[in-house]
């Protein structure tokens, strides 16, 4: 249910929000929150944490959840929506860029440490679903992020390229990459990028288990988290990017610094992230929250452990 001031959850009491701008080395002007406690010391220096959203998500869906939470618990907390979407610039609107996302983590560092309350060596970063593999690519190649979590992680690229539970075929690796030759042409033809299909207003019967729960979430008469910015597409001629990135293959980078993965067990995101901690040759730490879906662990405070997020950044930006 979308609440009177926007947001699909209301604002804890002694929590302050304000509007950001800033922006990317792009240029493009990125719109964030910046959730604070409303009695923190801004004479020192504090721990911050860069938060993104859900793949196709805003701001005011999970970012803005987990940032409150976090800001209650002492750290400066900045959620944002992602280049071409939400709030933020970029045209045309609702491209997906696996560079240009990852790079959107790194500008909310460049905006918290540029904050005088922030102490620059204590910034970390979570990434909710898609944003999970952005943060984690930006973790293995700017180092200014000291910690990084992420949670309900889905790594977009991967999935582009090695198929859902990386079933994956040369051949049907080829055919999309025909499908995206075919659908370049498409644009031109039709003189700007065509859109995957939005969410519907209604959920339809007869969904599969995984667009279902998708659907409890956004879909605007009955969904929780509907948020008009949130639309669920993209343009489809910019998925080719993810094929051609392919999965994780760098986050042996981001070691000595830690990482911190939080997945449902009943999560069909799940492999997910335990790929990623066999990648990490077991040095991160994986969180299985009982009896969590997916998108549960997107705004259900009942079940995202928040306890062991703050003792993680506690601990990983003393």
């Amino acid at each position: 249910m979308l609440h009177p001031d926007g947001y699909t959850f209301a604002l804890p009491d002694g929590v302050e929000r304000r509007p950001v701008r800033y922006r990317n080395r792009y240029g493009i002007e990125l719109a964030g929150d910046l959730y604070t406690a409303a009695d923190l010391d801004r004479s020192v220096r504090h721990p911050a944490l860069v938060i993104g959203p859900p793949h196709g998500g805003v701001k005011e869906q999970g970012p803005g959840v987990y940032a409150s939470e976090l800001a209650q618990r002492g750290l400066v907390a900045l959620a944002f929506d992602p280049s071409y979407n939400g709030e933020s610039g970029g045209e045309p609107r609702h491209v997906t860029s696996p560079e240009i996302f990852a790079e959107d983590f790194s500008a909310g560092v460049d905006h918290l440490g540029a904050l005088d309350f922030v102490d620059r060596e204590r910034i970390g970063a979570i990434g909710i679903c898609g944003s999970g593999g952005f943060a984690l690519s930006a973790a293995s190649i700017d180092q200014r992020i000291k910690a990084v979590a992420t949670s309900a992680m889905y790594d977009i690229s991967g999935v582009m390229r090695e198929g859902w539970e990386h079933g994956a075929t040369d051949e049907s690796r080829r055919a999309t990459l025909a499908d995206y030759s075919a659908q370049r042409w498409a644009d031109v033809d039709a003189g700007e990028p065509v859109l995957q299909p939005t969410f519907p207003a209604t959920k339809p019967e007869g969904l599969d288990p995984i667009t279902s729960e998708f659907f409890d979430y956004y879909v605007q008469d009955q969904g929780r988290g509907w948020h008009p910015r949130s639309i669920g597409a993209f343009t489809l001629s910019s998925f080719g990017s993810h094929i051609n990135v392919g999965s994780l293959a760098n986050i042996e980078d981001i070691a000595p610094r830690p990482i911190l993965l939080i997945t449902g067990d009943i999560a069909h995101s799940r492999y997910l992230s335990e790929d990623v901690h066999a990648k990490s040759g077991g040095r991160a730490e994986l969180v299985v929250v009982p009896g969590a879906r997916h998108v549960d662990l997107y705004d259900r405070t009942d079940l995202i452990p928040f306890d062991r997020l703050e003792s993680f950044f506690a601990d990983k930006l003393r």
